[in-house]
């Protein structure tokens, strides 16, 4: 296919996930309004717990979800913002400070050089910066500051929050993308783009982690003051619990999904041991070969799953000093959080108030896409949008002609707003 942008004021963003690949096709006006003109999404292949596992397939799956978004929208795209996930992925906060002239106040030239010197201290080895968000400026170590311009002091600070991801995984990634003739506009970690996407401010000001449950792996991503501060990923998702009931029952990966998505719950109540489910032994998908269970019995299947996969985000919020944090939230998305009850069990694992994340960030958004499976997709929309990461100018032998090469697709957006 030959990709080319028919209009300057197209966005689109590429979800490629362990369970779906999704691709949205975006209008932007001049006052930000953002329009879906074309969606398209699939099963993925070649794609576990958030890595690729195979070129060819993974390939496949990008080419089809972008053909159907391309169909809808009637026009082409050459240049897709993706999204980066995987247990693989990390976060740092990065701290850099520079004196200040003590006669005037700070200035942009202030912060330039205190963002040149902060990029100059990143360490790179073997790792691609998918993120360079400066989170809170200070002023002689005062409170965070938004913006410090026009304020006197003697030192000025800023913290920046770095994501990383190992470069060989991101080869493997960017392959895909080069093998479906797109180029990466830009990337960010699929649990920032459902926070941007689910959050509202006063969440994102007091304090809130999003937990982005996918088929194979978990996202967080927390908030406080506004900005993000942590990024992680566990290795454990929705399809971990419906291997468990293959395996529980012994039926197909198929059929258990089935049985998770009907009659699936987080956590059992009494009359679920009397009502009576049926399962398909695997390799034997004809009624004479039904055999009955009680939905205890799978519920008794996913629980101890639900609870794992809440206790292992909960270890790592408690790793980074996050998971006691008064006024804190949790807010779940992505496709696995719609097992019913899975709430309630993150809510007693974490001793936090959850509540489940809808994409609402973005008005009229078509009905099908209003659904928590597509939160990362459409967050990216919103990350494109609000776009204010000054990375430097190398990244993983990147030059910085080449990265201004990848950031064409936001060249216009600084030009019209």
């Amino acid at each position: 296919m030959n990709h080319s942008f028919n209009r300057p004021s197209t966005l689109a963003t590429l979800d490629i996930g362990s369970s779906k690949v999704c691709c949205l096709i975006a209008h932007i006006s001049r006052d930000k309004r953002i329009e879906i003109v074309g969606h398209g999404y699939n099963a993925s292949h070649g794609i576990k717990n958030g890595i690729i596992t195979d070129i060819n397939q993974a390939t496949l799956s990008v080419c089809n979800a972008v053909e159907t978004a391309e169909q809808m929208a009637n026009e082409r795209i050459n240049r897709v913002i993706i999204n980066v996930s995987g247990e693989k992925t990390r976060s740092l906060m990065h701290n850099a400070s520079v004196s200040l002239h003590k006669n005037r106040p700070v200035g942009d030239a202030d912060i330039e050089k205190l963002i040149n010197k902060s990029n100059s201290k990143i360490n790179l080895t073997d790792n691609e910066l998918i993120h360079c968000l400066p989170t809170s400026y200070r002023i002689d170590k005062g409170e965070p500051l938004k913006d410090p311009r026009e304020i006197y002091g003697e030192n000025l600070s800023l913290d920046i929050l770095l994501g990383f991801y190992p470069s060989m995984l991101y080869k493997n990634l960017s392959a895909v993308i080069e093998n479906a003739h797109l180029e990466i506009a830009e990337r960010a970690f699929s649990a920032y783009a459902s926070g941007l996407a689910c959050l509202v401010d006063d969440e994102k000001e007091l304090g809130a982690t999003i937990i982005d449950i996918g088929g194979g792996t978990t996202g967080i991503a927390t908030f406080k003051n506004g900005f993000p501060i942590h990024f992680s990923t566990i290795p454990v998702g929705g399809n971990n619990i419906t291997n468990d009931i293959a395996w529980g029952l012994t039926t197909s990966f198929a059929h258990a999904e089935d049985l998770k998505n009907r009659h699936g719950c987080a956590f059992l109540i009494s009359q679920d041991e009397t009502e009576s489910l049926n399962v398909y032994p695997v390799g034997e998908e004809d009624d004479n070969s039904i055999r009955q269970i009680h939905r205890s019995d799978l519920i008794n299947i996913i629980s101890p799953r639900v609870e794992e996969i809440f206790e292992m985000v909960g270890h790592k919020l408690n790793e980074h000093g996050l998971k006691d944090l008064s006024s804190h939230r949790i807010v779940l998305t992505g496709g696995s959080s719609q097992l019913p009850g899975i709430r309630d069990v993150a809510a007693w694992v974490l001793d936090k108030q959850v509540r489940l994340g809808i994409p609402r960030n973005i008005p009229s958004i078509p009905k099908v896409l209003y659904n928590p499976t597509f939160s990362a997709s459409l967050g990216m929309l919103l990350f494109a949008l609000n776009y204010n990461e000054r990375k430097p100018a190398r990244s993983s032998g990147r030059t910085s002609v080449e990265m201004g090469g990848l950031n064409k697709i936001f060249s216009w957006i600084k030009q019209n707003f």
